[in-house]
């Protein structure tokens, strides 16, 4: 008896050494890099709440492969260097596996080399201006035929919009933007009465709603962003511009910036996006009763959240698949991935890494949520490059700006406005 206990004392030790030996039990380890600080930060930092709950979901139904998932959070403080510099720490020192990150396109367009350079993985579930296709990054966000499209379409067609006016934050994205709009309006016969950029950051809109006001369109897009937005809003009401006239339809603000907003400000007016928390389907309920669970029930969930924790739960469908952390096989494998989110079904497109999404129009509600208003009610295949250009194009149009901003992807300073920016066609030509 005492040999057969000693015997199989001596088998589990060897299979527990094994185990240890073989098996590696060791944190699986991710960056989290959004801005926690600066005029951004009222939209991002929520990005990290939801990206949170579908770590804290994944360790609670037993990790990844056996292994814990932990996680560093980098503050981008809403600064396009900083970014980068956060980026290039959390792959060389902190040794993460992926980084879920950024918010603006600016911060993107940074951290891009950073990410390239070291052959890394960079998960970015933020609706863009797409324009743009990377090996090292997989898009979880909206392309420009998933949001900005089908919403000049929609205005045009179900408000009879024939005269808009663009406004945006002065930076990369919003540039794009505008040119891809100011294209379809050629398509559309319709008029493009102004655009004019804002300094990002800034809070001064008064001159901008000025010349929204003398312009009459018959509806405002907006891409204006972050701490501008909110007081963009504000300064459209106090000078009387009111929704049932002349709406703004946003493709920057959602559930989240609205809460801290007064409904006066924005009640009626629009958004683009591809999800909204009023989405009656059982996969939402179960994902909006979690979050505010673990975050509070007085807060709202936006499309960027929504999008951030289903880029956390995409990337670990592909480690489980893949059976391993290592970036570049989760980085194929994540190519090949779907799932029944609280939107709807999505899915990675392996062609161009950008997702297959829905889309939907909403029109704010008193409550600070949104009814929705159109749907595609499938996913919409990406087209990261519109078709009104070639891809060649595309890729100039971008570079001219940054070499016009000095090698950065912000304009350097002051309030830009221009009836014919760079690239972009109107009906006079």
């Amino acid at each position: 008896m005492i040999l057969a206990i000693c015997a199989i004392a001596i088998v589990l030790g060897a299979w527990w050494t094994l185990d240890r030996l073989v098996i590696d039990r060791s944190a699986i380890v991710v960056g989290i890099l959004h801005s926690q600080t600066g005029p951004m930060a009222v939209s991002e930092k929520s990005m990290i709440d939801a990206e949170i709950l579908a770590l804290e979901e994944i360790n609670e139904a037993g990790g990844l492969l056996g292994r814990p998932v932990e996680w560093v959070i980098a503050d981008g403080a809403s600064d396009w260097p900083k970014f980068a510099e956060q980026a290039k720490h959390l792959i060389e020192e902190d040794k993460v596996c992926v980084v879920f990150g950024c918010w603006t396109s600016a911060s993107r367009k940074s951290v891009l080399p950073v990410f390239e350079a070291s052959d890394h993985l960079l998960v970015y579930p933020m609706a863009y201006e797409g324009l743009e296709q990377s090996p090292n990054i997989v898009y979880t966000g909206a392309a420009p035929n998933q949001q900005i499209t089908p919403a000049v379409q929609w205005c045009h067609e179900k408000l009879g919009a024939r005269r808009f006016f663009l406004i945006g934050s002065d930076y990369i994205w919003p540039h794009c933007v505008n040119a891809i709009i100011s294209d379809q309006l050629v398509g559309l016969g319709a008029e493009r009465v102004g655009e004019v950029y804002v300094p990002f950051g800034s809070t001064d809109l008064d001159a901008a709603v000025r010349q929204i006001v003398a312009a009459k369109p018959d509806v405002v897009l907006s891409s204006v962003v972050g701490d501008s937005a909110l007081a963009f809003a504000k300064k459209m009401r106090e000078a009387g511009v009111r929704p049932e006239k002349t709406p703004v339809l946003t493709f920057a603000l959602g559930e989240n910036e609205i809460r801290t907003m007064s409904s006066a400000d924005i009640v009626g007016n629009y958004a683009s996006w591809n999800y909204f928390q009023s989405i009656d389907r059982p996969e939402n309920l179960k994902f909006v009763t979690a979050f505010k669970a673990r975050f509070g029930a007085e807060r709202s969930i936006s499309a960027v959240m929504e999008a951030a924790y289903n880029s956390v739960k995409l990337w670990a469908q592909a480690v489980q698949e893949g059976g391993t952390a290592d970036v570049r096989q989760v980085r194929y494998a994540l190519r090949h991935q779907s799932m029944n989110a609280p939107e709807g079904i999505i899915a990675i497109d392996p062609e161009t890494q950008h997702s297959w999404l829905p889309v939907a129009i909403g029109r704010i509600r008193q409550d600070g949520q949104f009814d929705v208003v159109w749907t595609s009610n499938t996913a919409v295949r990406p087209v990261p490059f519109p078709i009104s250009r070639s891809r060649e194009a595309w890729e100039k149009f971008v570079e001219d700006l940054h070499r016009q901003w000095g090698g950065k992807w912000a304009a350097p300073a002051g309030t830009t406005t221009s009836t014919a920016p760079v690239g972009a066609r109107t009906n006079a030509q």
